[in-house]
């Protein structure tokens, strides 16, 4: 993994663990997401003039991640509904990067070398130290663990089908754009149906900070599939997962969640699992 690629996805697990803060900042999680994901359709529809349009091999792979998109902030919510962000977060980011590598082996034929792997452990150890740490000193709900691991699953499974589609897509901006108009439909209309005549009393008040977290995640995952025609899948989910050490600092400045030294010693364990990766690239 060269400097640039790894400098791209740090970049995109800032922009990510904000805009998952913004979504849990916004009370009401149906209007945050349905913000968040109607302001991804009309980016990815802005954007989609001015791009290459995906090549024809790489739409399964797009029509699949926007269904796995659509479980993906469904259980999402749910997540952030049951659960604090410094323990949410932690446990959905963190649960994915072992499963992507060993999807990544067996579908897209990537078995990491022994320092990618060996940094691949070590960060998973760091995120999963963070994710523990946020269950220290309360009881566990397993209605929130349960929502936040089935996120994680989620998030290894369109990985790894994007890692796939992208590549296959010719342009990682067409495929972001078409990705973003394709899934940003569902939650809006859903919101829209659910809230019936008051869908608009509930969105404008939270319009503008929604919008941005719009932003932020598209920019996020554009990040993200540039990097997949990089490098391999499995070492750009470990670092993009970095973001879970952001998410922490993020609970604990803006939230009032507790941060503490074992969260410092898991970001260290991040930091050289990231060093490893970059040897091995």
């Amino acid at each position: 993994m060269t400097p640039l690629v790894t400098a791209a996805v740090l970049l995109a697990a800032v922009t990510h663990a904000s805009w998952n803060a913004i979504a849990h900042k916004i009370t009401d999680k149906l209007t945050g997401f349905a913000l968040i994901s109607g302001g991804g359709l009309l980016i990815g529809l802005a954007m989609a003039p001015f791009v290459a349009f995906p090549a024809d091999r790489a739409w399964p792979y797009l029509l699949g991640s926007a269904v796995i998109h659509i479980a993906y902030y469904a259980l999402l919510m749910t997540s952030f509904r049951l659960g604090d962000f410094g323990q949410a977060y932690p446990i959905a980011r963190g649960t994915a990067p072992l499963v992507v590598t060993v999807l990544a082996a067996v579908f897209a034929d990537e078995v990491p070398d022994r320092w990618a792997a060996a940094g691949i452990a070590l960060s998973c150890a760091g995120l999963t130290g963070v994710a523990l740490w946020g269950l220290r000193g309360s009881r566990p709900d397993w209605a929130a663990i349960g929502a936040a691991l089935a996120t994680g699953l989620t998030i290894a499974a369109y990985t790894v089908v994007d890692g796939l589609g992208v590549r296959a897509s010719g342009s990682s901006l067409g495929y972001i754009a078409w990705l973003m108009a394709v899934q940003g439909v569902v939650i809006p209309a859903y919101a829209v149906i659910r809230r019936r005549g008051k869908t608009v009393a509930t969105l404008r008040p939270f319009a503008g900070i929604g919008l941005v977290g719009a932003a932020l995640s598209v920019a996020a995952y554009a990040l993200v599939l540039w990097a997949q025609t990089k490098a391999e899948l499995a070492p750009i989910a470990a670092l993009r997962e970095s973001s879970i050490i952001v998410g922490a600092a993020i609970g604990a400045v803006f939230f009032r969640e507790r941060f503490g030294a074992p969260r410092i010693a898991a970001a260290g364990l991040l930091v050289v699992g990231i060093g490893l990766m970059l040897h091995a690239g």
